[in-house]
């Protein structure tokens, strides 16, 4: 296992769990990066820096960063968003894993990539809708405004430094795996309540001879 192959698959996973944020934009940037000659993609796949390829994207990510600012929009999307982000970051990762087998080429894909993409698009979602209940959505351009930057950022650092890139978002992976248990313990060991039929029954003491 080389340097280069190492890279690569920091690469395609780092990009891919971008898309947990925005869909359009880590694969916009791969786009651009590839056609630029700063990363190179496996064979097979250089459709990735196509001009048609990069204009629609272009497109594309300016469509999906101003839909996430129409209110109630925005959780429609999440909620769209959750396979699609899957399918984009198994898409990514593949494209720059380079593996012979195809099974296993498209099996490491999907749970590398679009594990990891899954798992920021949950997180993501689990935000936006605590910021709907909490704040009636008025902070969720914020958040939308958080979740663009991230998104920019990690992916650029991802095509310019991708070893220091993976190393940030696995952090980011497990800060958000860590608040995802959490919140399932916490729905778990919620105690249940009980409802009262009939109004509430006093308790009777008895005394120590067992009459009342």
């Amino acid at each position: 296992m080389t340097i280069e192959w190492i890279i690569s698959a920091c690469v395609g996973v780092g990009l891919a769990a971008c898309c947990g944020f925005r869909i359009f934009v880590p694969l916009l940037i791969a786009s651009a990066a590839t056609k630029l000659g700063l990363i190179g993609p496996v064979n097979n796949f250089e459709w990735l820096s196509a001009w048609p390829t990069l204009i629609g994207l272009s497109v594309a990510t300016v469509f999906e960063i101003g839909a996430y600012y129409i209110p109630w929009l925005d959780n429609l999307l999440d909620t769209l968003a959750t396979p699609v982000s899957v399918i984009a970051g198994t898409l990514l990762s593949t494209s720059f894993l380079h593996i012979d087998n195809p099974i296993l080429h498209w099996g490491l894909g999907l749970m590398l990539g679009g594990g990891s993409a899954g798992i920021v698009q949950a997180g993501t979602s689990l935000l936006r809708l605590g910021s709907t209940a909490t704040t009636g959505g008025v902070a969720n351009p914020a958040v939308a405004t958080g979740e663009n930057i991230a998104s920019l950022g990690l992916s650029l650092l991802t095509v310019l430094l991708p070893l220091v890139a993976a190393v940030v978002i696995a952090i980011v992976l497990l800060f958000i795996i860590g608040r995802l248990v959490a919140r399932r313990k916490i729905w778990f060991t919620r105690p249940s309540k009980q409802p009262q039929a009939g109004g509430s029954i006093s308790q009777i003491p008895r005394s120590s001879n067992g009459r009342s």
